[in-house]
């Protein structure tokens, strides 16, 4: 990586490291892109920040799928999702109070996760592929966070951050695939029984199954597959909500159940 881009990633790093949030960093990504290719750059900057967590001692344990909403691509100007990696000191239970001091400009969204059985090393894979692969799905929330100062954020910002990504929260019911119709899951989320977001599976590209394949094929054209017991983060299945000290959100998920997620006062 060139000393452009490392010197945005040491950014990012330190921000994450300290809690200050840092001014875009698009326009060095732009300036460290060879050949043009910025969001290449952005991914380059992403994967070295995963590398020293990896060799901090982190466990990587899936990967998050982000811009699945249409009208957010429009807005970032783009015609794609991104991905992020999840890691397991990212993974928050089932109701179990979130500390103030682990958030940075913290918002959240329900999504369905779908956890793997099976490798996907194809460069090309179908729904089908995606459906025998995944051992079962699970209700999730993703609490999303910037190191960007006020979200100002474009494309190579968000993708060089790790796709905003910050802590997730998974349910404790399995549930098959058979049993369900991920494009028809409505979803429901309340902010101490207030509603705040609304959407279904189909908000993730028409189905979080594409969502997934879109995923599948891009890591293994990278060459870090997805594998068996990965978690895949599939995207918001409604608007994110920005989240205050104190806050209690629970998400109700047709067919697959309930999630909650408790902040610190």
């Amino acid at each position: 990586m060139n000393p452009t881009l490392k010197a945005v990633a040491d950014l990012l790093w330190s921000a994450e490291q300290t809690g200050e949030a840092v001014a875009p960093v698009r326009e060095q990504i732009e300036q460290g892109a060879q050949g043009g290719d910025v969001l290449q750059a952005a991914y380059q900057v992403q994967q070295d920040l995963t590398q020293r967590r990896l060799d901090a001692g982190g466990r990587l344990v899936g990967r998050k799928i982000g811009l699945t909403s249409v009208a957010v691509q429009r807005q970032l100007g783009v015609d794609s999702p991104d991905f992020g990696a999840l890691f397991a000191d990212m993974a928050v239970g089932d109701g179990e109070e979130i500390a103030w001091s682990r958030l940075q400009q913290p918002k959240i969204e329900a999504e369905i996760a779908l956890v793997l059985g099976r490798d996907l090393p194809h460069s090309r894979h179908t729904v089908a592929d995606l459906i025998n692969a995944t051992a079962y799905a699970l209700p999730a929330l993703e609490v999303v966070g910037s190191r960007i100062r006020n979200w100002d954020i474009r494309l190579a910002d968000t993708v060089a951050d790790n796709a905003s990504s910050s802590l997730f929260v998974l349910g404790t019911r399995p549930v098959k695939l058979s049993r369900l119709e991920l494009a028809d899951c409505g979803m429901v989320m309340e902010r101490r029984g207030d509603q705040v977001s609304v959407g279904a599976g189909s908000a993730c590209l028409g189905n979080p199954l594409n969502a997934a394949v879109w995923l599948a094929n891009v890591m293994a054209r990278m060459g870090t597959p997805l594998r068996a017991g990965d978690v895949l983060m599939t995207g918001a299945l409604g608007p994110m909500v920005p989240v205050q000290r104190g806050d209690v959100f629970t998400a109700h998920i047709e067919g697959l159940g309930s999630i909650r997620a408790m902040f610190e006062r």
